[in-house]
């Protein structure tokens, strides 16, 4: 516990370019930067993911407040409840910046997002804290809280052209970091076979939630484009054969076909 919160006061008293040495881009990320400065250049979508992240935040800041309920180790339960109260807290900064940039902009159509390119703190609302123990629990905070570092880390670094929104991924960059060290060191205390195995444990499952997402994502597209393939190239066919049908039928009525006898059974 004390290491736990001394990491804390060393990183909230830490500077923005200390925060930059603390928590860095993944390479992935840094590879795609060009992409990430696109995505937020637009400060329509860059509005809408930012009301988007606070309901993420706020999703996690109630499952962390429901695992505080269930757990039965006092220290967790204090730190979960910490916790709870920054996602509650980020979820605010992030609603009332976007808002505030909604209200300077005229209105605009829902334009493309690209949620999978600039996600944010995607995974607490995939977390189903009943019938969770706390070593799986806490492996699952420590990787998600760390991705969502590494990714605000990126985001404050393309919005140069927007300090007051870079302001906010610096705020909230803190308290990523502190969760991502407490999560951590907590695991480490509380994993009976081991945090690494725990960690793989983890991994494994979020990158077969990561299938599941893909395969979803790529089953609607390869259905869109059949349907859209019937639409145009099979459809037209059946237009073609009934109006072929219809040229051949005799305009008006057609006399009825005279009944057989009654002596032959057809």
């Amino acid at each position: 516990m004390v290491a736990t919160f001394r990491t804390w006061g060393s990183l909230a008293c830490a500077s923005v370019g200390r925060m930059d040495e603390v928590v860095r881009p993944s390479p992935f990320d840094r590879a795609l930067r060009p992409l990430h400065f696109w995505v937020w250049r637009d400060p329509h979508r860059r509005a809408r993911k930012l009301l988007r992240f606070a309901e993420t935040e706020a999703d996690g800041g109630r499952d962390l407040s429901r695992a505080a309920e269930l757990t039965f180790d006092p220290l967790l339960r204090r730190l979960y409840l910490r916790h709870a109260e920054d996602e509650l807290r980020h979820a605010a900064l992030f609603r009332a910046r976007g808002r505030a940039l909604l209200r300077c902009l005229p209105r605009a159509p829902a334009g493309f997002e690209a949620n999978w390119l600039a996600p944010g703190e995607r995974g607490l609302d995939d977390l189903r804290v009943t019938g969770e123990r706390d070593e799986s629990l806490l492996a699952f905070l420590h990787l998600s809280e760390k991705a969502a570092a590494q990714r605000f880390a990126l985001y404050r670094q393309v919005l140069g052209h927007d300090p007051a929104t870079r302001a906010v991924f610096d705020d909230v960059l803190h308290d990523e970091a502190f969760h991502m060290s407490y999560t951590q060191t907590q695991l480490a205390r509380v994993a009976v076979r081991g945090s690494r195995a725990r960690l793989w444990q983890a991994r494994m499952g979020r990158l077969w939630k990561a299938y599941l997402r893909a395969a979803a994502a790529l089953a609607s597209l390869l259905g869109t484009l059949l349907l859209r393939l019937q639409y145009f190239l099979v459809l037209p066919v059946f237009v073609v054969l009934a109006r072929r049908a219809a040229r051949r039928e005799r305009p008006g009525f057609v006399p009825p076909r005279s009944r057989s006898p009654l002596t032959s059974q057809y």
